[in-house]
Protein backbone atom coordinates (compact mmCIF):
# COMPACT_ATOMS: atom_id res chain seq x y z
CA UNK A 1 0.00 0.00 0.00
CA UNK A 2 2.69 2.53 0.90
CA UNK A 3 4.25 1.72 -2.36
CA UNK A 4 0.83 2.56 -4.14
CA UNK A 5 0.54 5.82 -2.33
CA UNK A 6 4.37 7.39 -3.56
CA UNK A 7 3.30 5.94 -7.17
CA UNK A 8 0.23 8.12 -7.19
CA UNK A 9 2.27 10.83 -5.98
CA UNK A 10 4.71 10.37 -8.22
CA UNK A 11 1.96 10.43 -11.25
CA UNK A 12 0.31 13.75 -9.64
CA UNK A 13 4.16 15.35 -9.56
CA UNK A 14 4.41 14.83 -13.39
CA UNK A 15 1.37 15.84 -14.08
CA UNK A 16 1.76 19.13 -12.70
CA UNK A 17 5.09 19.26 -13.89
CA UNK A 18 3.62 18.97 -17.71
CA UNK A 19 0.52 21.39 -17.35
CA UNK A 20 2.52 24.55 -18.03
CA UNK A 21 3.77 22.87 -21.30
CA UNK A 22 0.11 21.29 -22.34
CA UNK A 23 -1.79 24.44 -22.19
CA UNK A 24 1.12 26.38 -23.71
CA UNK A 25 0.58 23.67 -26.83
CA UNK A 26 -3.00 24.37 -26.27
CA UNK A 27 -3.04 28.12 -26.48
CA UNK A 28 -4.42 28.37 -23.07
CA UNK A 29 -3.12 30.67 -20.58
CA UNK A 30 -1.25 28.94 -17.88
CA UNK A 31 -1.17 31.28 -14.49
CA UNK A 32 0.91 31.26 -11.32
CA UNK A 33 2.38 33.15 -8.60
CA UNK A 34 2.81 34.10 -4.73
CA UNK A 35 0.93 36.84 -2.97
CA UNK A 36 2.05 38.87 -0.14
CA UNK A 37 0.99 41.47 2.14
CA UNK A 38 2.71 44.95 2.97
CA UNK A 39 5.50 43.48 5.26
CA UNK A 40 6.07 40.74 2.59
CA UNK A 41 4.55 38.09 4.03
CA UNK A 42 2.95 35.17 2.32
CA UNK A 43 -1.45 36.11 2.44
CA UNK A 44 -3.05 32.82 2.38
CA UNK A 45 -6.92 32.08 0.93
CA UNK A 46 -6.44 35.18 -1.00
CA UNK A 47 -8.81 35.13 -3.92
CA UNK A 48 -7.13 36.19 -7.39
CA UNK A 49 -10.20 37.76 -9.52
CA UNK A 50 -9.60 38.02 -13.10
CA UNK A 51 -11.61 39.68 -15.57
CA UNK A 52 -11.15 39.60 -19.51
CA UNK A 53 -11.21 43.92 -20.63
CA UNK A 54 -12.46 42.51 -24.16
CA UNK A 55 -14.97 39.52 -23.10
CA UNK A 56 -15.80 40.25 -19.47
CA UNK A 57 -15.22 36.78 -18.65
CA UNK A 58 -14.12 36.13 -15.16
CA UNK A 59 -12.21 34.18 -13.32
CA UNK A 60 -12.94 34.48 -9.58
CA UNK A 61 -12.20 30.66 -8.25
CA UNK A 62 -8.57 30.95 -8.08
CA UNK A 63 -7.18 31.21 -4.28
CA UNK A 64 -3.84 31.39 -2.89
CA UNK A 65 -2.91 28.06 -0.46
CA UNK A 66 -0.93 28.56 3.11
CA UNK A 67 2.06 29.80 1.03
CA UNK A 68 0.33 32.99 -0.73
CA UNK A 69 1.32 30.57 -4.12
CA UNK A 70 -1.47 30.18 -6.49
CA UNK A 71 -2.05 28.72 -9.75
CA UNK A 72 -4.90 28.65 -12.43
CA UNK A 73 -5.10 26.33 -15.82
CA UNK A 74 -7.13 27.21 -18.85
CA UNK A 75 -7.29 30.60 -18.67
CA UNK A 76 -7.85 32.25 -22.08
CA UNK A 77 -5.21 34.74 -23.22
CA UNK A 78 -5.65 38.36 -23.41
CA UNK A 79 -5.99 41.83 -21.36
CA UNK A 80 -7.46 41.22 -17.64
CA UNK A 81 -8.36 43.34 -14.79
CA UNK A 82 -7.13 42.00 -11.46
CA UNK A 83 -8.47 42.35 -8.42
CA UNK A 84 -6.82 40.54 -5.33
CA UNK A 85 -9.83 39.82 -2.35
CA UNK A 86 -9.11 38.83 1.34
CA UNK A 87 -12.53 38.41 3.15
CA UNK A 88 -14.28 39.90 0.14
CA UNK A 89 -12.41 43.29 0.40
CA UNK A 90 -9.96 44.35 -2.39
CA UNK A 91 -6.53 44.39 -1.50
CA UNK A 92 -4.47 44.83 -4.90
CA UNK A 93 -5.92 46.25 -8.14
CA UNK A 94 -4.01 46.42 -11.54
CA UNK A 95 -6.33 47.95 -14.16
CA UNK A 96 -4.77 45.73 -16.96
CA UNK A 97 -2.34 42.70 -17.06
CA UNK A 98 -2.08 40.93 -20.25
CA UNK A 99 -1.95 37.16 -20.28
CA UNK A 100 0.18 35.29 -23.19
CA UNK A 101 -0.59 31.62 -23.65
CA UNK A 102 1.73 29.35 -22.33
CA UNK A 103 3.17 30.06 -18.67
CA UNK A 104 2.63 33.45 -16.91
CA UNK A 105 4.06 34.23 -13.58
CA UNK A 106 2.92 37.09 -11.44
CA UNK A 107 4.12 37.33 -8.35
CA UNK A 108 1.46 40.08 -6.14
CA UNK A 109 3.43 42.35 -3.40
CA UNK A 110 1.44 44.65 -1.98
CA UNK A 111 4.54 46.03 -0.36
CA UNK A 112 5.39 47.92 -3.49
CA UNK A 113 1.04 48.98 -3.29
CA UNK A 114 1.72 50.20 0.41
CA UNK A 115 5.11 51.99 -0.75
CA UNK A 116 2.82 53.40 -3.82
CA UNK A 117 -0.06 54.92 -1.28
CA UNK A 118 1.87 55.39 2.09
CA UNK A 119 0.23 52.25 3.65
CA UNK A 120 1.33 49.89 5.84
CA UNK A 121 4.51 52.38 6.40
CA UNK A 122 6.62 52.99 9.26
CA UNK A 123 6.19 56.81 10.35
CA UNK A 124 10.14 57.02 8.68
CA UNK A 125 8.87 55.62 5.49
CA UNK A 126 6.06 57.71 5.33
CA UNK A 127 8.05 60.93 5.62
CA UNK A 128 10.19 59.60 2.94
CA UNK A 129 7.38 58.79 0.84
CA UNK A 130 6.20 62.06 1.38
CA UNK A 131 9.53 64.30 0.66
CA UNK A 132 10.01 62.00 -2.09
CA UNK A 133 6.64 63.16 -3.55
CA UNK A 134 7.03 66.54 -3.07
CA UNK A 135 10.19 66.55 -4.90
CA UNK A 136 8.43 64.89 -8.08
CA UNK A 137 5.82 67.94 -7.85
CA UNK A 138 8.06 70.41 -8.02
CA UNK A 139 10.34 69.12 -10.84
CA UNK A 140 6.69 68.54 -12.37
CA UNK A 141 6.09 72.23 -11.39
CA UNK A 142 9.80 73.53 -12.45
CA UNK A 143 8.88 71.74 -16.32
CA UNK A 144 5.57 72.88 -16.66
CA UNK A 145 7.64 77.21 -15.98
CA UNK A 146 10.48 76.22 -17.93
CA UNK A 147 8.09 75.17 -21.03
CA UNK A 148 5.99 78.20 -20.56
CA UNK A 149 9.10 80.75 -20.30
CA UNK A 150 9.93 79.14 -23.38
CA UNK A 151 6.78 79.31 -25.50
CA UNK A 152 6.93 83.06 -24.42
CA UNK A 153 10.58 83.60 -25.33
CA UNK A 154 9.83 81.95 -28.61
CA UNK A 155 6.34 83.63 -29.30
CA UNK A 156 8.77 87.24 -28.25
CA UNK A 157 7.19 87.86 -24.77
CA UNK A 158 10.92 88.03 -23.18
CA UNK A 159 9.42 90.25 -20.03
CA UNK A 160 7.12 87.13 -19.76
CA UNK A 161 9.73 84.37 -20.14
CA UNK A 162 11.73 86.26 -17.12
CA UNK A 163 9.04 86.95 -14.80
CA UNK A 164 8.11 82.95 -15.46
CA UNK A 165 12.23 81.92 -14.61
CA UNK A 166 12.70 84.49 -11.48
CA UNK A 167 9.23 82.29 -10.08
CA UNK A 168 11.18 79.01 -10.99
CA UNK A 169 14.18 80.59 -9.63
CA UNK A 170 12.39 81.32 -6.08
CA UNK A 171 10.80 77.64 -6.19
CA UNK A 172 14.34 76.02 -6.48
CA UNK A 173 17.63 78.28 -6.65
CA UNK A 174 19.57 75.54 -6.55
CA UNK A 175 19.58 74.72 -10.23
CA UNK A 176 21.72 75.81 -12.51
CA UNK A 177 20.14 75.88 -15.62
CA UNK A 178 16.91 77.91 -14.63
CA UNK A 179 19.67 80.66 -13.19
CA UNK A 180 21.07 80.35 -17.35
CA UNK A 181 17.66 80.40 -19.33
CA UNK A 182 16.95 83.65 -16.67
CA UNK A 183 19.84 85.51 -17.39
CA UNK A 184 19.31 84.55 -21.12
CA UNK A 185 15.53 85.73 -21.35
CA UNK A 186 16.96 89.29 -19.31
CA UNK A 187 19.85 89.33 -22.03
CA UNK A 188 17.13 88.69 -24.62
CA UNK A 189 14.79 91.43 -23.18
CA UNK A 190 17.36 93.97 -22.74
CA UNK A 191 17.65 94.24 -26.58
CA UNK A 192 14.32 95.09 -26.59
CA UNK A 193 14.62 98.23 -24.39
CA UNK A 194 15.10 101.21 -25.64
CA UNK A 195 15.92 103.09 -22.70
CA UNK A 196 19.96 103.17 -21.69
CA UNK A 197 19.40 102.90 -18.14
CA UNK A 198 16.76 100.44 -18.31
CA UNK A 199 18.53 97.99 -20.62
CA UNK A 200 21.52 98.28 -18.42
CA UNK A 201 19.98 97.31 -15.82
CA UNK A 202 18.34 94.80 -17.57
CA UNK A 203 22.34 93.15 -18.44
CA UNK A 204 23.56 93.57 -15.04
CA UNK A 205 20.98 91.31 -13.81
CA UNK A 206 21.80 89.13 -16.16
CA UNK A 207 25.21 89.50 -15.51
CA UNK A 208 24.60 88.58 -11.79
CA UNK A 209 22.46 85.49 -12.89
CA UNK A 210 25.11 84.16 -15.01
CA UNK A 211 27.22 84.50 -11.90
CA UNK A 212 25.05 82.16 -9.66
CA UNK A 213 24.52 79.60 -12.25
CA UNK A 214 27.95 79.65 -12.67
CA UNK A 215 28.59 79.24 -8.92
CA UNK A 216 27.18 76.04 -9.38
CA UNK A 217 28.04 74.71 -11.64
CA UNK A 218 31.12 76.59 -14.29
CA UNK A 219 30.55 76.14 -17.88
CA UNK A 220 32.31 77.58 -20.89
CA UNK A 221 28.78 78.36 -22.80
CA UNK A 222 27.40 80.19 -19.14
CA UNK A 223 30.68 82.27 -19.13
CA UNK A 224 30.66 82.59 -23.00
CA UNK A 225 26.90 84.30 -22.42
CA UNK A 226 28.13 86.23 -19.63
CA UNK A 227 31.01 87.89 -21.63
CA UNK A 228 28.25 89.45 -24.45
CA UNK A 229 26.04 90.27 -21.56
CA UNK A 230 29.30 92.65 -20.17
CA UNK A 231 30.67 93.59 -23.94
CA UNK A 232 26.53 95.05 -24.37
CA UNK A 233 27.17 96.68 -21.34
CA UNK A 234 30.58 98.29 -22.28
CA UNK A 235 32.55 96.45 -19.55
CA UNK A 236 35.35 95.12 -22.48
CA UNK A 237 37.88 93.51 -19.96
CA UNK A 238 35.50 91.82 -18.14
CA UNK A 239 34.24 90.20 -21.35
CA UNK A 240 37.50 89.50 -22.68
CA UNK A 241 38.24 87.45 -18.93
CA UNK A 242 34.88 85.83 -19.40
CA UNK A 243 36.10 84.55 -22.96
CA UNK A 244 38.94 83.54 -22.14
CA UNK A 245 37.72 81.19 -19.01
CA UNK A 246 34.82 79.89 -21.42
CA UNK A 247 37.79 78.59 -23.60
CA UNK A 248 39.91 77.34 -20.70
CA UNK A 249 36.84 75.30 -19.30
CA UNK A 250 35.80 74.23 -23.32
CA UNK A 251 38.25 73.61 -25.26
CA UNK A 252 36.25 71.51 -27.45
CA UNK A 253 34.59 74.82 -28.41
CA UNK A 254 37.53 77.34 -27.78
CA UNK A 255 37.67 78.75 -31.15
CA UNK A 256 34.08 79.62 -31.23
CA UNK A 257 34.80 81.72 -27.67
CA UNK A 258 38.07 83.10 -29.01
CA UNK A 259 36.26 84.67 -32.08
CA UNK A 260 33.85 86.29 -29.50
CA UNK A 261 36.84 87.78 -28.21
CA UNK A 262 38.13 89.41 -30.65
CA UNK A 263 34.48 90.47 -32.09
CA UNK A 264 34.42 91.82 -28.81
CA UNK A 265 37.86 93.59 -28.95
CA UNK A 266 37.11 94.68 -32.69
CA UNK A 267 34.26 97.02 -31.72
CA UNK A 268 36.00 98.09 -28.80
CA UNK A 269 39.06 99.39 -31.09
CA UNK A 270 41.63 97.32 -29.52
CA UNK A 271 42.73 95.68 -33.28
CA UNK A 272 45.97 94.21 -32.65
CA UNK A 273 44.46 92.58 -29.15
CA UNK A 274 41.68 91.17 -31.56
CA UNK A 275 43.90 89.82 -33.86
CA UNK A 276 45.72 87.85 -31.29
CA UNK A 277 42.34 86.34 -30.22
CA UNK A 278 41.33 85.63 -34.17
CA UNK A 279 44.75 83.85 -34.06
CA UNK A 280 43.63 81.86 -30.98
CA UNK A 281 40.61 80.94 -32.71
CA UNK A 282 42.50 79.80 -35.95
CA UNK A 283 44.54 77.65 -33.91
CA UNK A 284 42.46 76.21 -31.81
CA UNK A 285 40.32 75.23 -35.47
CA UNK A 286 41.87 76.23 -38.49
CA UNK A 287 38.87 76.02 -40.67
CA UNK A 288 37.14 78.63 -38.97
CA UNK A 289 36.67 81.00 -41.78
CA UNK A 290 35.42 83.79 -39.98
CA UNK A 291 38.80 84.33 -38.12
CA UNK A 292 40.59 84.83 -41.00
CA UNK A 293 38.32 87.31 -42.78
CA UNK A 294 38.37 89.16 -39.18
CA UNK A 295 41.39 89.41 -38.94
CA UNK A 296 42.21 90.39 -42.67
CA UNK A 297 39.55 93.56 -41.79
CA UNK A 298 41.72 94.98 -38.82
CA UNK A 299 44.80 94.78 -40.41
CA UNK A 300 43.79 96.95 -43.40
CA UNK A 301 43.02 99.35 -40.71
CA UNK A 302 46.79 99.67 -40.39
CA UNK A 303 48.15 100.47 -43.77
CA UNK A 304 51.70 102.18 -44.12
CA UNK A 305 52.84 104.34 -47.06
CA UNK A 306 56.09 103.80 -48.72
CA UNK A 307 57.04 106.73 -50.86
CA UNK A 308 53.67 106.86 -52.76
CA UNK A 309 52.97 103.39 -52.26
CA UNK A 310 50.16 102.06 -50.01
CA UNK A 311 51.30 99.32 -47.34
CA UNK A 312 49.85 96.37 -45.43
CA UNK A 313 50.61 94.63 -43.15
CA UNK A 314 52.18 90.96 -43.75
CA UNK A 315 49.03 88.74 -43.69
CA UNK A 316 46.62 90.67 -44.84
CA UNK A 317 46.22 89.50 -48.16
CA UNK A 318 46.73 86.08 -46.71
CA UNK A 319 43.74 85.75 -44.71
CA UNK A 320 41.42 86.99 -47.09
CA UNK A 321 43.07 84.78 -49.27
CA UNK A 322 42.29 81.80 -46.81
CA UNK A 323 39.08 82.92 -45.98
CA UNK A 324 37.83 82.29 -49.58
CA UNK A 325 39.73 79.02 -49.62
CA UNK A 326 37.44 77.61 -46.96
CA UNK A 327 34.10 79.84 -47.86
CA UNK A 328 34.40 80.19 -51.40
CA UNK A 329 30.52 80.98 -51.39
CA UNK A 330 30.44 82.53 -48.10
CA UNK A 331 28.59 85.79 -46.85
CA UNK A 332 31.94 87.73 -47.02
CA UNK A 333 33.58 85.92 -50.20
CA UNK A 334 32.67 89.13 -52.51
CA UNK A 335 33.87 91.09 -49.37
CA UNK A 336 36.93 89.41 -49.61
CA UNK A 337 37.44 89.82 -53.04
CA UNK A 338 37.24 93.33 -52.89
CA UNK A 339 39.48 93.55 -50.25
CA UNK A 340 42.02 91.59 -52.59
CA UNK A 341 41.08 94.17 -55.64
CA UNK A 342 41.74 97.29 -53.71
CA UNK A 343 45.36 95.51 -52.36
CA UNK A 344 46.15 95.13 -56.37
CA UNK A 345 46.24 91.73 -55.71
CA UNK A 346 45.19 88.94 -58.18
CA UNK A 347 42.02 87.31 -57.29
CA UNK A 348 42.33 82.92 -58.23
CA UNK A 349 39.11 82.15 -60.26
CA UNK A 350 39.08 78.62 -59.24
CA UNK A 351 37.96 78.76 -55.21
CA UNK A 352 35.61 76.16 -54.35
CA UNK A 353 35.78 74.24 -57.99
CA UNK A 354 38.36 70.96 -57.49
CA UNK A 355 41.69 71.08 -58.90
CA UNK A 356 42.54 69.53 -62.30
CA UNK A 357 44.80 66.61 -62.07
CA UNK A 358 47.90 66.58 -64.33
CA UNK A 359 47.84 64.51 -67.46
CA UNK A 360 50.63 62.03 -67.08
Amino acid sequence: MKRRITFFMLVALVLALLAPMAWAQSGMAYVHGVVKDVKGVPVPGAVIQLINKENGRKYDNIKSDKSGEFRALGVQPGAYVLNVLKNGQTIYHIDTTRLGSGENSMDLDLSKEAARQGAGLTPEQKKALEEQDKEVNKIKGLNDKLAAAKAAQDGGNTQQAVQILTEASQIDATQPVIWVLLADAERAMAKTQADPTERKATYSRAIEDYKKAIALKPMGAYYNNMGDAMAKMGDFDAAIASYEQAATLDPPNAAMYYFNEGAVLTNSGKVDLANVAFDKAIAADPSKADAYYQKGINLLQKPTMTGNKVEYPPGTAESFKKYLELQPNGPFAEGAKAMLQQMGQEIETNYGKPKATKKK
